[in-house]
C-alpha cells in the first residue's frame, strides 16, 4: 500500500488535467467518490471492458500509464456520465485530455491515423469531410441510401433551399489562417510525419 506524505502532490496526473485548457473551469475531478454512477450510465462500458469510474481512479492514483493504454479510446464522447456525476465531474473531458497527451508522446497516432483526411478537407476546402476509409462502413451500416445521398448531396441541397458547401476565397483564407495560428496545421504534419515512420518500419 502506499503511504502518503503530508505536503507531498499526490495528483500531478490529476492537476494537469485540471489545468488543461480543454478542461472545464469547475471540473470536479479531485472530488470524485467512486460512486459509479458513471460507469452505470456509459454505453461504451455495456460494450467493452472501459470503465469511466476505473479511469478516474487510475488518474488519482497517478498512473500514467493510463496515458499509453488502449481503453482511453473506447469513450464514445457522449457526456452521459457528466450528466449523471453528483460532483460535476466528466470523465469524457478527461478522455481527450489523456487522448492529447497520448498524441504528443506519439503513441495514439494510430488511433487518429484514419481522420487526416478529414483535417485535409478543412485545409483545402474549410470544412470537414467524413475520412474515405469509414465510406465502405458508412454504406453497409446506413444502407445504400448514404451513397445515394452523397452522390446527390448538391441536388438535395438546391431543393431545400440550401447553399453551396464551396466556401467563398476570403472565408476559406481566414480559417487557414485559424487552422495555422491554432496549431492544427503542425499537429496534422506531425500526425502525418508519424503515420510514415511508423509505416516505414513495418
Amino acid at each position: 500500500m502506499k503511504t502518503l506524505k503530508i505536503g507531498d502532490n499526490t495528483f500531478e496526473l490529476a492537476e494537469s488535467i485540471i489545468n488543461d485548457l480543454k478542461a472545464s473551469e469547475n471540473l470536479g475531478l479531485l472530488k470524485c467518490i467512486q460512486c459509479g454512477m458513471c460507469t452505470s450510465v456509459c454505453p461504451a462500458a455495456s460494450h467493452t471492458d472501459y470503465d469511466p469510474r476505473d479511469i478516474v481512479k487510475r488518474v488519482l492514483d497517478e498512473d500514467e500509464s493510463l496515458i499509453s493504454d488502449d481503453i482511453i479510446w473506447n469513450c464514445f464522447y457522449c457526456y452521459t456520465c457528466h450528466s449523471v456525476c453528483p460532483v460535476n465531474n466528466s470523465v469524457c473531458e478527461i478522455n481527450q485530455i489523456l487522448r492529447q497527451k497520448s498524441i504528443e508522446k506519439a503513441e495514439g497516432i494510430s488511433k487518429i491515423a484514419s481522420f487526416l483526411t478529414y483535417g485535409d478537407s478543412f485545409l483545402e476546402l474549410g470544412i470537414g469531410s467524413i475520412p474515405n476509409d469509414f465510406f465502405n462502413d458508412l454504406i453497409k451500416d446506413i444502407g445504400e441510401e448514404y451513397f445515394e445521398l452523397k452522390i446527390h448531396l448538391d441536388d438535395i441541397r438546391e431543393e431545400l433551399g440550401l447553399g453551396t458547401l464551396i466556401l467563398p476565397e476570403d472565408d476559406l483564407k481566414n480559417i487557414k489562417k485559424i487552422l495555422k495560428k491554432t496549431g492544427f496545421t503542425d499537429r496534422l504534419t506531425m500526425i502525418r510525419r508519424v503515420k510514415i515512420d511508423e509505416e516505414d518500419t513495418r
